[in-house]
């Protein structure tokens, strides 16, 4: 079992030093990869509900700082050697696709290879209409997005004739490192775990049990085969609150069961006191326990 840390872009490690300091300790401790959130911009007010509490809002204040992912994991990309870099999530319909393959391909060329593009459609509407994109149709908006960067990242004189994008004989440069952006798609919903299936490289499901994650694993599983891919070539990462229960062991073995290779924990376990000391405790108590998973 790998392990990510998660809202890696919040809080505290949302300054230069709080980069530094989280990227590098969780290194040296064991993570395996880094994963960012994103919102360009936060509403005073907003309808839309966010689907991830049951209040219906996101945790926090307006204020909060929320660092531009891609950025913030360049600086960490600057600061290690190893350890993977990845979105969890960044709001593809909201991004111009071209500046985006440009902008991911150039992160992954820099890093070694060490980034992951993690993805989802968006809830926040009222987001959407700040920046001036169409809130509707955003899942097949993203579907031709995906479509179109990978065109970008496979050769040059590319061509792509999409829905949303259309580019003719065109290059972009540099390429990834190992010639393609992983895409890991993100969401709670069955058009989210159907996306992965035919279009992602993993998956990241966010229900809040098993029973619901692991049935949208299936539906992810069932779409690659109808879709003539590999079911078992979709990465999937996922998290659970017995990670760090009484019985991390048992959570993680959980996890396994249902087909989860990487799991994730909250950055926010390593925000009181000493970052350093918590992720060292975090890893013995967790990690190193649960690695042979």
């Amino acid at each position: 079992m790998k392990f990510g840390l998660m809202f890696a872009n919040t809080g505290p490690f949302a300054s230069a030093d709080g980069v530094i300091s989280i990227a590098q300790t969780a290194e040296k401790v064991g993570f395996e990869s880094l994963w960012t959130v994103e919102h360009v911009i936060w509403p005073d007010a907003y309808s839309s509900k966010y689907p991830y509490s049951p209040t219906g809002k996101m945790p926090g204040v307006p204020s909060s700082p929320i660092p531009d992912p891609l950025i913030w994991l360049s600086f960490a990309a600057a600061h290690t050697s190893t350890i993977r870099l990845a979105t969890g999530i960044l709001i593809l319909p909201q991004r111009n696709p071209l500046v985006m393959a440009k902008s991911a391909a150039t992160l992954d060329s820099l890093s070694d290879g060490r980034f992951d593009l993690g993805i989802g459609v968006g809830w926040l509407k009222e987001e959407f209409e700040s920046l001036g994109v169409p809130f509707e149709n955003r899942g097949r908006r993203t579907d031709d997005y995906i479509e179109a960067m990978r065109a970008l990242w496979a050769s040059d004189n590319a061509t792509y004739d999409g829905e949303f994008a259309k580019f003719d004989n065109v290059a972009s440069n540099p390429k990834p490192k190992n010639g393609n952006v992983p895409i890991v798609v993100g969401g709670h919903s069955k058009p989210a775990a159907r996306r992965a299936g035919r279009l992602g490289n993993g998956f990241f499901p966010s229900r809040p049990t098993m029973e619901e994650t692991k049935e949208l694993i299936d539906i992810a599983r069932q779409e690659a085969a109808d879709a003539d891919r590999d079911p078992t070539a979709i990465e999937i990462t996922s998290g659970h609150p017995g990670l760090f229960g009484d019985d991390p062991v048992g959570a993680a073995q959980e996890l396994a069961a249902i087909g989860v290779s990487r799991a994730v924990v909250p950055a926010f376990m390593l925000m009181d006191g000493s970052a350093e000391e918590a992720a060292a405790e975090l890893a013995e108590q967790v990690l190193k326990p649960c690695a042979e998973i």
